[in-house]
């Protein structure tokens, strides 16, 4: 597959989201109060989705805002156009694009792009991840006093759930030198570049996972979901509404961090 057309859907899409940034005068609630759509979230859905059906007119095409276009093929093309609406909306910096190219249920190319500040994030299964064209590496440090985790939390209409991550993140206090969040790709982009040990979401969808997981990978993280086990993608219609977690950080890290999400 053509990894510089990945990178042309993230440039294209990422110029649309920068015209936008401090120009969103509403929006619109979508599954909770913690899920928006803005009209900027639509306009680069709908023109990486141009772009994918003129190049690879056969492939599949599942978006955050469009849902799934199933052509029968073993490619499918996960898009979240605006990741971090929140974010955006509000005009924070921390938001981006997500893109990830999935054959037989597993991500073989993968992107983010950051348009503020043109961090282009781009991976190849089996050959690397890459920021602005140079390698990338996950920390190599196992110490957690030495690290900062991110941990992102979302509402959730089950107060038993947001207890249970309110106890995990006091265990990461206790063990970590400080706790950080955007809720964004730029928690996932920052530990596969190695600024952050570790990050932390058990509120996804396959848009938001997909791609990090193959550039977190590739720049040597372990990624699984909150119980160690592996993430798997079965996209389809009914795949819209699946709940992903995920734990990303070295080895090392990562295992010591599936120890204090299980206390």
């Amino acid at each position: 597959m053509d990894i510089s057309f990945l990178k042309k859907l993230l440039i294209n899409s990422g110029n649309i989201l920068k015209d936008g940034f401090g120009r969103v005068t509403h929006y619109s609630n979508k599954r909770d109060q913690s899920n928006i759509v803005t009209e900027y979230d639509l306009k680069s859905e709908d023109a990486i989705r141009s772009m994918i059906s003129t190049k690879y007119p056969d492939h599949n095409v599942l978006g955050e805002e469009n849902g799934f276009e199933d052509k029968g093929s073993e490619f499918t093309w996960i898009i979240d156009p605006l990741d971090g609406t929140s974010n955006f909306a509000a005009q924070i910096p921390w938001f981006g694009i997500l893109i990830a190219l999935i054959k037989d249920n597993k991500p073989i190319l993968g992107g983010g792009f950051l348009p503020l500040s043109a961090e282009l994030y781009l991976a190849e299964k089996n050959r690397g991840a890459f920021k602005n064209n140079c390698p990338i590496h996950v920390t190599t440090e196992v110490e957690l006093k030495n690290l900062l985790c991110c941990y992102s939390l979302d509402y959730s209409k089950d107060i038993s759930k947001t207890e249970r991550e309110v106890l995990i993140i006091k265990n990461l206090v206790k063990n970590f030198r400080n706790l950080r969040s955007t809720n964004s790709l730029v928690d996932f982009c920052m530990v596969a570049d190695r600024r952050l040990g570790s990050a932390i979401n058990q509120t996804m969808k396959i848009w938001d996972i997909a791609a990090p997981q193959l550039i977190l990978e590739e720049a040597g993280a372990k990624v699984t979901d909150i119980d160690g086990n592996s993430l798997v993608y079965t996209p389809s219609s009914g795949s819209l509404e699946q709940n992903f977690t995920a734990v990303a950080a070295n080895p090392v890290v990562h295992e010591k961090l599936l120890k204090l999400t299980s206390q």
